[in-house]
């Protein structure tokens, strides 16, 4: 299983989550037409067809519009999820208020992404944001036909390999939870038995396509998971109750905004700007790219930072790409460590290609691989190769009384990152170097035996007294979390490595 798991991420992880948004949804279109076809819709294969291509052609020519007019790269990926979404959401048809309603919902959702923003920061959902402003016009409105049982038999691995991809299942679950608990009992009330209830919540509304595809956009979520999950909630509520305020009555795409709005003041607000300073190797697979922020970047030692790096020559990967931060809060510049190996992503490439002056931005700031609040929680932290980044943060940030040891994983002493920084933060380290080289000398030499779970026992017998943070490759992180499982950790969390 643990095999099958790794298998699984590292397939996964070379896909960013933008170009999987993007392939589950138009597989999810072209799949709407095979239905139509075999007569399970009833729209009209023209109408479908006419739709779709009003629906990109219209985010696609407004989002290159405005990017032009603003002086920015367009984010091809970002636009055409937002038309595949928006396909997705208004009935197709060939009225001609029908097609004005639905021109503007696409040419509204890209202007939000500038209009409804704060400091270079969108705060909602360009689709739904879109869709519900169109409503208030009287020209159309959105049905989210996406909700239909035929479409059940993609939607359905569509919506869970997404949510597994951003490792959002467990928000997801919170939502659905929320949500159908609600539609059930008013279900139940109009004599529906309890499988027709739960039937119609999650096979004629829009529930699975909202939460896998719009409510997990990492832009408009706030930072943690338990603050994911609260708002999971809280939306999941406000999704399912009926409400009518004249103008205004429950819909989707408001319970989404309001999301987007709460999301907003739970996170970094505005967008983070950043001035390239220059870069050193940290070791000769490895580089640290150093930045200095127009303003200040909140974030806790462990999180990571969404940097927006357009380049032209595109590798499938995309331009958007996850780095962890590794210089401590409250730093002047901001520091991030990047495997550079050969072979290099195009996005490492625009990376590598950065000269001193140089802007880029970042899109989103996050995660839940951090330190316990109580400095007097021993922890155990084991980085396997590039994994030691988020930890570097963390050591040069952590309150020195605290009691921490640091099982590091490398190929051999040169490939050891920051070694000055390791020994200077008072941690007791371990170093396990896969060629048998010497490590430092403050480090205690692991040897080259593998660290499996009475191998980790040996070396830190009071494991089961620590919080033990894992970070690496998604195969190493498996193993290695399991290793110290299988030694007595409790609490385990991990930080995998895939793709970037």
């Amino acid at each position: 299983m643990i095999a099958a798991k790794s298998r699984v991420d590292t397939w996964l992880g070379r896909f960013t989550m933008y170009r999987l948004i993007l392939w589950v949804l138009g597989v999810l279109a072209a799949y709407s037409m095979v239905l139509n076809i075999l007569g399970w819709l009833t729209f009209g294969l023209p109408e479908m067809l006419v739709h779709l291509v009003l629906c990109l052609g219209a985010t696609y020519a407004s989002g290159r519009l405005l990017a032009l007019l603003f002086g920015v790269k367009q984010h091809t990926e970002s636009s055409l999820i937002t038309g595949l979404l928006l396909y997705f959401l208004f009935w197709p048809a060939f009225g001609a208020k029908d097609m004005a309603g639905v021109a503007l919902a696409c040419v509204l959702a890209s202007v939000s992404k500038y209009a409804l923003a704060f400091r270079g920061r969108h705060i909602f959902n360009p689709a739904a944001a879109g869709a519900f402003i169109t409503g208030l016009t009287g020209l159309n409105i959105a049905t989210w036909w996406a909700a239909t049982p035929a479409m059940l038999w993609l939607l359905v691995p569509g919506v869970v390999i997404v949510l597994y991809r951003t490792r959002k299942m467990l928000m997801g679950t919170v939502f659905l939870v929320a949500a159908t608990s609600i539609i059930t009992v008013e279900l139940l009330s109009r004599d529906m038995t309890l499988g027709q209830a739960l039937w119609q919540a999650l096979a004629q509304r829009p529930l699975l396509f909202f939460v896998g595809f719009m409510l997990s956009e990492p832009l408009t979520l706030p930072p943690r998971r338990w603050q994911q999950l609260v708002l999971a909630a809280v939306v999941g509520v406000v999704f399912a109750v009926p409400y009518n305020f004249g103008f205004i009555a429950n819909s989707p795409e408001l319970a989404l905004l309001l999301g987007n709005l709460i999301a907003f003041f739970l996170g970094q607000r505005g967008g983070v700007h950043l001035t390239f300073k220059g870069s050193r190797p940290l070791t000769p697979a490895s580089t640290e790219f150093r930045f200095e922020p127009q303003r200040p970047v909140r974030f806790e030692p462990g999180q990571f930072m969404e940097l927006n790096l357009p380049h032209s020559g595109s590798d499938g990967k995309g331009r958007r790409r996850v780095f962890s931060i590794t210089s401590p809060p409250g730093a002047a510049e901001v520091t991030f460590g990047v495997g550079t190996a050969e072979p290099l992503s195009a996005a490492k490439k625009a990376l590598l290609a950065l000269r001193p002056g140089d802007s880029v931005s970042a899109t989103a700031v996050g995660g839940d691989f951090v330190l316990p609040h109580d400095a007097g929680k021993p922890v155990l932290l084991i980085a396997a190769g590039i994994g030691i980044t988020p930890f570097l943060s963390q050591l040069s940030a952590d309150d020195a009384a605290r009691d921490t040891v640091v099982v590091y994983l490398a190929k051999g002493r040169e490939e050891l990152a920051c070694v000055e920084q390791l020994e200077a933060s008072g941690a007791k380290v371990v170093a396990r170097l896969a060629d048998g080289s010497t490590p430092p000398e403050y480090m205690v030499d692991a040897g080259t035996s593998r660290i499996d779970a009475a191998r980790l026992k040996e070396l830190v017998p009071d494991i089961g007294d620590r919080d033990v943070f894992v970070s690496g490759s998604p195969a190493s992180v498996e193993s290695l979390r399991a290793a110290a499982r299988g030694a007595g950790a409790r609490r385990v969390h991990v930080d995998s490595f895939a793709g970037y």
